[in-house]
């Protein structure tokens, strides 16, 4: 989907904070549409951001300084970046809110992580969150941050739980030529996906339809567990499967990292992502993607 083109004067300016992989397919969607502004800590892509479309801001989230161009900067806001990678809380977009002047509109992008383990079980929005590493405890706390300061500032925030990203350069090939374990079926965890192509497409819905304080689960119709998951990008790319072993054998043999995500079962539910986004998913499962992969 592509929004109306709009005259370059009558184009509202928008901030891309965190323009990476997801940030760089949605810069296609929308041109035309905004004035776009991305922010960058790397002068290097400077160049890349240009050619895409966007005029890049120079400045970094981690040195608050750097980032007071913002306040005046864009009344439209992506919030794309990921919190620094220790603690509690989400010190990234603590200094970003502080940067912030009059803002219209924001739209973030958190983590299905915030939820923890939900042993296999169907989740909607409203379920509370329960995180269980600090990955995820930076992610509430961002999100609770981004609450706070839209009340306060009269802007409109959306957020956008996304789960696993893929595409096809974005898929467990080190893993599996590594010959990393999965887990056997009856210790193996519900794992949820969107492909990075879809969910470019609901943060700018979101953006545009997205309801003042809503939550929206970026996530596709895939239930699938997460080595039979590994199984099927093995059997597409023509790789040896994944051996499996027991969650105790294979707690002894990958990193701590990787056990916390293989220690969380969900299945996210996305009906509020059609019913009030109106997303059409271009790959509506895994399967569907691996599928044109092998054409």
């Amino acid at each position: 989907m592509s929004l109306p083109s709009r005259p370059a004067f009558a184009r509202p300016r928008l901030l891309i904070v965190g323009c990476g992989d997801v940030g760089m397919r949605l810069l296609p969607l929308l041109a035309g549409r905004f004035r776009v502004f991305a922010l960058t800590s790397q002068p290097e892509r400077c160049a890349e951001l240009r050619a895409a479309g966007a005029v890049p801001v120079i400045a970094d989230l981690d040195r608050p300084a750097s980032l007071a161009r913002l306040r005046t900067l864009a009344p439209w806001v992506l919030h794309l970046a990921p919190p620094q990678p220790d603690g509690d809380t989400d010190r990234r977009t603590r200094h970003l809110v502080a940067a912030l002047g009059e803002v219209r509109r924001i739209v973030y992008v958190s983590t299905s992580g915030v939820y923890g383990d939900c042993g296999g079980a169907l989740v909607k929005e409203h379920r509370p969150v329960a995180p269980k590493n600090g990955r995820a405890r930076r992610r509430v706390d961002a999100e609770r941050i981004l609450r706070a300061w839209a009340l306060a500032a009269g802007a409109t925030l959306s957020i956008v739980r996304a789960p696993g990203i893929y595409a096809a350069d974005r898929l467990p090939l080190r893993r599996l030529e590594q010959g990393t374990p999965a887990l056997r079926p009856e210790d193996d965890v519900y794992t949820n996906h969107i492909h990075a192509d879809d969910l470019a497409r609901i943060v700018m819905l979101a953006l545009v339809r997205g309801r003042p304080g809503r939550l929206y689960h970026a996530v596709d119709g895939t239930r699938m567990k997460m080595a039979d998951y590994f199984d099927a990008v093995a059997d597409t790319v023509g790789l040896p499967r994944a051996p499996r072993l027991p969650r105790a054998e294979l707690a002894r043999v990958v990193s701590p990292v990787l056990l916390s995500y293989m220690s969380e079962s969900r299945q996210l539910d996305n009906t509020r992502l059609a019913r009030e986004l109106r997303v059409h998913l271009q790959y509506p499962d895994v399967a569907t993607a691996l599928a044109r992969l092998r054409r």
